[in-house]
C-alpha cells in the first residue's frame, strides 16, 4: 500500500512513525510538505521521500492522507482536484465534512473522515472513523491499518456524530488535564511537594484508567467500590455532587459538540 501525506506536522510525524513500527516500508511513504525543516525532519528519521509541492509522482499512490490544518485544507488539495482515480482519501482535518472535501477534489466521493486526538502523539490515541458509502471494505480496513499505528480506533456509521466524536475524545485530553490540574492544585494545597503532587496525580489517574480498561464492570460499579459509607470518598464524592460537577462535564461536552457543528458550517463554506 503506498501512501502520500499532504502535510507533515505533528500528527502526521505520529502516523508515519506508528506505521514504521508496525513495518510499513518507507519506500511506499511519501509527503508533500512545504517546510524545509519538517521535510528534513521526516527524511532524517523515517526514510521517505519528501516534496515541497504536489507533483506528479505524489498521485502514485493507493491512499492520500490529508493531515493538515482544516483553514488549509482547501488549498492543500487543490492540485488534486480532477485529478484521482481509484485513490483512498484520509482526511485527519477536524471539522472539515466529507460533502465539502468531496466539492473540493471536483466530487470525487472516495473518502474517510477520521478524529484521532493528541495522545495519537505516543501511540495511545483513539480515532473515529466514518466512510462514504463508496469505500468498499478494503478500503475501509486500509483507513484502520493507518490510524491504529497510533492507537486504537471505532466506526461511526453516521458523519453527524463525528462532532460527538470530537466533542468527547477528540477535545477529552483536554478535560483530563483541566481535572489533573485541579487534583494536582488541591494536592499542593495540602502540602505536598510539586514533584510528589504531580506524582500522586498523574499515576491515581492512569492506575485507574487502567483498571477500567481491564474489568468488565461499569465505570458506577467501579467508583462504589473505593465508596465507604461515611467514608472520605464519599465526602469528596458529595462535595462534586453539590457543586454540579458532573452535569458541569456533560454540559460542556454538549457544548464542544455544538460547537463542532457551528465550525463545520464555517470551513465547509465556499
Amino acid at each position: 500500500m503506498k501512501i502520500t501525506f499532504i502535510g507533515g506536522g505533528n500528527m502526521a510525524l505520529a502516523l508515519i512513525g506508528g506505521m514504521r513500527k508496525q513495518g510499513f516500508s518507507a519506500a511506499a511513504i511519501q509527503v508533500v510538505e512545504p517546510f524545509e525543516e519538517s521535510r528534513e525532519r521526516l527524511t532524517e528519521t523515517f526514510g521517505v521521500r519528501c516534496t515541497p509541492t504536489a507533483d506528479a509522482a505524489a498521485l502514485n499512490c493507493e491512499v492520500l492522507v490529508l493531515a493538515v490544518k482544516p483553514q488549509q485544507l482547501r488549498e492543500a488539495v487543490a492540485p488534486f482536484r480532477g485529478k484521482l482515480g481509484t485513490q483512498l482519501v484520509v482526511s485527519i482535518a477536524a471539522g472539515l465534512r466529507m460533502a465539502d472535501i468531496s466539492r473540493w477534489l471536483g466530487g470525487y466521493n472516495k473518502l474517510v473522515r477520521t478524529m484521532p486526538n493528541t495522545p495519537a502523539l505516543i501511540g495511545a490515541g483513539v480515532t473515529g472513523l466514518c466512510a462514504d458509502p463508496s469505500v468498499d471494505l478494503e478500503g475501509r480496513s486500509n483507513a484502520e491499518k493507518i490510524l491504529k499505528a497510533v492507537g486504537s480506533t471505532v466506526w461511526i456509521e453516521n458523519e453527524e456524530q463525528m462532532d460527538a466524536v470530537t466533542a468527547v475524545s477528540g477535545s477529552g485530553p483536554a478535560y483530563v488535564f483541566y481535572f489533573l490540574e485541579a487534583m494536582e492544585a488541591a494536592a499542593r494545597n495540602l502540602g505536598f511537594d510539586p514533584r510528589s503532587a504531580r506524582q500522586l496525580t498523574v499515576e491515581t489517574f492512569l492506575g485507574a484508567a487502567r483498571l477500567a480498561e481491564q474489568s468488565s464492570e461499569s465505570l458506577s460499579t467501579l467508583r462504589e467500590r473505593v465508596t465507604s459509607k461515611g467514608g472520605t470518598t464519599e465526602a469528596a464524592l458529595l462535595s462534586f455532587n453539590a457543586h454540579g460537577i458532573a452535569a458541569a462535564i456533560e454540559h460542556g461536552i454538549v457544548a464542544a459538540e455544538a460547537r463542532g457543528r457551528e465550525l463545520g458550517d464555517i470551513l465547509g463554506k465556499d
